[in-house]
């Protein structure tokens, strides 16, 4: 078995040396190096060609904002998984959107924390269905009109099984449960997932969530909505 390559970045010693000792206990994943700010990133992913890079947003020179940017524009980029103190913070919103494959809590369990970089490693995103509500009931409440336009322009472009798919994606679904929900099979979903990626010009189910929340098409779904 082929171990994960993961990257660590973060400016406090303290964290990178608590998620190193973390995830030095699971077989399957190996550190390969570490940085302490986003300015070093691009040089380090160069020499060490991780799978995943485990990003800490506010660091003093070079932000994980920034850096995901960067590392998402590259060629056979890695995955990045935000680090965040915050259930919903803009700058995080704003990290999806750059491409990240989505974000754990500095706080969250040390097993979930090492789950989430296997889950990211083979292309799932990281947002449980509740955190993934919070995040885009914020997203849709500081949403401009033009916004929800554009997204819902883009939205129109899917067939209507691909629109089905994307609103259990919003929704947090993993790839089983939307097959069990839309009576298809697991492989048939993984080429909907494909299709509506190609079709929207994404690069992972985390911004087809962010894209369908800023088309509406979860309003429903919102806390507070009894209709």
């Amino acid at each position: 078995m082929t171990a994960i390559r993961l990257l660590l970045v973060d400016d406090d010693p303290l964290v990178r040396a608590g998620l190193s000792l973390m995830m030095g206990g699971a077989q399957d994943i190996e550190i390969v190096g570490e940085a302490a700010d986003g300015g070093e990133v691009e040089a380090l992913v160069d020499r060490t060609s991780p799978d995943v890079v485990l990003m800490d947003i506010r660091m003093p020179s070079v932000d994980g904002l920034t850096a995901t940017r960067r590392l998402r524009a590259r060629e056979d980029a890695p995955q990045v998984v935000v680090l965040t103190t915050f259930h919903a913070d803009e700058q995080v919103l704003r990290a999806l959107r750059a491409g990240a494959a989505g974000f754990v809590l500095k706080d969250t369990p040390p097993a979930q924390i090492v789950d989430a970089v296997r889950r990211v490693a083979a292309g799932d995103p990281v947002l449980s269905p509740t955190v993934t509500r919070q995040l885009m009931t914020h997203a849709a409440g500081t949403a401009a009109d033009d916004r929800r336009a554009r997204a819902s322009a883009r939205i129109a472009v899917l067939g209507e099984r691909e629109r089905e798919v994307t609103l259990a994606v919003g929704r947090g679904l993993s790839n089983a449960e939307i097959a069990a929900a839309l009576f298809m099979s697991v492989a048939t979903v993984k080429t909907h997932v494909s299709r509506v990626l190609a079709k929207l010009d994404l690069n992972n189910r985390v911004q087809i969530a962010l894209l369908a929340y800023d088309a509406g098409l979860l309003d429903d779904d919102r806390p507070g909505r009894d209709d």
